[in-house]
């Protein structure tokens, strides 16, 4: 009984010795277009289509009333006039980029252990790290109340033994609980990508620098650490993004030292109803956010650092 093949198939011609390859499971264009459309439709309607309405947005005079047909570029002259916004856009930014460091501190060794002296129980250990996340976001940072409040578990922890006489009341409600609480949220999403760029590291690599004589502390530094960079960029970026324009927990850890941007934009969305100045925060922080971003990307695909050609 014969088989048909029903994959399409492809001939490729090698210049060199005249023949033909033939190359089979490429899919057909219509068959590509059929597979991108869901996801293209996906990134138009929740991605380009918000980010459309928010530039048109941030031309208006108002969002509201008859102004709403009326263009102006006075909320882009507000933003940079008023010094408060951009000095909070920098705090922002500055927070990030701490949140980003420390966690990425603090996710390293237990990806390290994982990857190197998990042995079996490495899938074990990768389920324990996740398992917080699978609890409410929410939940968790309301569990920073209770641990840095006044009364809460750290300071009457301090007491009890001695350390402290009076609660410290400058652990809650400050840009300190609003690090903390935002490290200890991220660390699993931080530890999976470099976790993952550990696991590819060829052992024999590491077997073949102890042969010629180097050190452990040497062997990672000049191993282990560089062939682990596309991992820990990764992880940068997936703190780094999010923190900027988060809200949620400098609202309620943060108080009045702890806002960021993000809890600006939510109340010129909300209560101000200024939504075309909630709109141009907005897309500065995009815009911020994606030039870095941009500038680094086409850096790593040059030099070859994530793994892109540097011809």
């Amino acid at each position: 009984m014969t088989t048909r093949n029903l994959t399409p198939t492809t001939a490729v011609k090698n210049n060199r010795s005249g023949t033909e390859k033939v190359l089979s499971g490429i899919p057909r264009k219509g068959q590509l277009l059929l597979l991108v459309t869901p996801a293209g439709l996906w990134l138009l309607i929740l991605l380009i289509m918000p980010l459309i309405t928010l530039v048109v947005l941030s031309f208006q005079k108002s969002a509201f009333g008859a102004d709403s047909s009326v263009f102006s570029v006075s909320s882009y002259v507000e933003f940079f006039q008023n010094s408060a916004y951009q000095r909070l856009m920098v705090r922002s930014l500055w927070i990030a980029l701490i949140v980003s460091l420390y966690t990425i501190l603090l996710a390293y060794p237990v990806a390290y252990f994982m990857a190197f002296h998990g042995g079996e129980k490495q899938g074990l250990l990768l389920n324990l790290l996740i398992i917080p996340a699978w609890t409410s976001f929410l939940l968790r940072v309301l569990a920073w109340r209770v641990i840095l409040g006044s009364s809460g578990l750290l300071n009457s922890f301090l007491i009890w033994l001695g350390l402290i006489k009076e609660p410290i009341s400058g652990l809650f409600y400050s840009p300190e609980a609003v690090i903390i609480t935002l490290v200890y949220i991220w660390i699993p999403f931080a530890a999976i990508p470099i976790y993952v760029a550990l696991q590819r590291i060829d052992s024999g690599l590491l077997e073949a620098a102890s042969d010629l004589g180097g050190k452990p502390w040497q062997v990672f530094l000049r191993v282990t650490l560089p062939l682990s960079v596309p991992g820990i960029v990764t992880a940068f970026l997936f703190v780094f993004i999010p923190t900027v324009g988060e809200y949620v927990t400098p609202a309620m850890v943060g108080g009045p030292n702890g806002l960021m941007i993000g809890n600006i934009i939510w109340d010129q969305f909300s209560r101000g109803l200024d939504w075309p100045m909630g709109a141009v925060l907005s897309l500065v922080i995009v815009i911020i956010v994606l030039v870095p971003l941009l500038l680094a990307a086409r850096f790593a695909k040059m030099s070859g650092l994530l793994g892109g050609s540097n011809d």
